[in-house]
């Protein structure tokens, strides 16, 4: 059996991205399923260069071997999410939650629960799975053991080729995964109509992952009063390393600056 620490140790450049140095305003990033920090190192830099103190935590059973990912479960990254966020809350009197992909969705079942979050950025959030993988989640205790884990990663994910040579993704997955992101999505979904929180969602147009018509049942179902959408084009589903990201970093900035927690301080007194 393979060393409980080799198996749990996070390989390099994975790991977690701390930039809470200064700043009064924290932003809690959560990166995407099977995935790890790096795909946020970009955009972490753009905010913290711009005075934010930002972290981005690696979730359980990232960032590891693949049989790591393979033990860890929807539980185990909702509670890290929760655990990273209370951490966060206690060290700043403004605190934002910005999730990539799965991060998107386990951003908004914490924003469900805390209703004194200053403002939700959602790039490309996972909240809805296509029939056949549905379909392939809820029949996994099937096929899973027998087929074992089945190819995950798609050339356009990040159509650019530099930074998808540089993803440290597994580009694997097994059936009990995709059932455990399931988990992740139905409670994200069902989280949508109790999230108040001012929400900016960045959307690409050519994403394999997430489609258009996802994105616009999840806008509408968004309790949110104040919510905006910014489309994007010419990037995959990883946006915040593809083409066009700057833009796209600028237009989460200033949704951020826009929100500077006077609400969120008088909900939490």
């Amino acid at each position: 059996m393979a060393d409980r620490r080799a198996i749990d140790a996070i390989i390099d450049g994975a790991g977690t991205i701390d930039m809470r140095e200064e700043g009064s305003h924290g932003v809690l990033l959560l990166h995407g399923f099977g995935d790890t920090p790096q795909t946020l190192s970009p955009y972490a830099k753009h905010l913290a260069k711009s005075g934010f103190a930002v972290f981005a935590p690696v979730l359980p059973g990232h960032g590891r071997t693949f049989d790591a990912f393979m033990r860890s479960r929807a539980d185990d990254w909702i509670r890290a999410a929760k655990d990273a966020f209370v951490e966060m809350r206690s060290r700043y009197r403004v605190v934002s939650v910005s999730g990539l992909s799965m991060g998107g969705a386990l951003a908004v079942i914490i924003a469900a629960e805390y209703h004194d979050i200053a403002s939700l950025v959602l790039f490309a959030p996972y909240l809805g799975m296509p029939r056949w993988l549905h379909g392939a989640a809820v029949t996994h205790w099937v096929w899973g053991r027998i087929v074992g884990p089945v190819r995950a990663n798609s050339p356009r994910s990040i159509h650019d080729p530099i930074e998808r040579e540089k993803n440290l993704s597994y580009g694997q997955v097994t059936g009990r995964a995709i059932f455990e992101l399931l988990r992740v999505v139905k409670r994200a979904r069902r989280a949508l109509s109790q999230v108040v929180t001012p929400t900016l969602i960045i959307q690409s147009r050519e994403d394999p992952r997430v489609s258009t018509s996802v994105v616009e049942r999840a806008f509408k179902k968004l309790a949110a009063p104040e919510k905006k959408i910014v489309w994007t084009t010419g990037a995959g589903h990883i946006i915040t390393v593809d083409y066009g990201r700057e833009r796209l970093f600028s237009e989460a900035e200033r949704w951020l600056a826009s929100h500077d927690g006077r609400n969120a301080t008088a909900a939490r007194s």
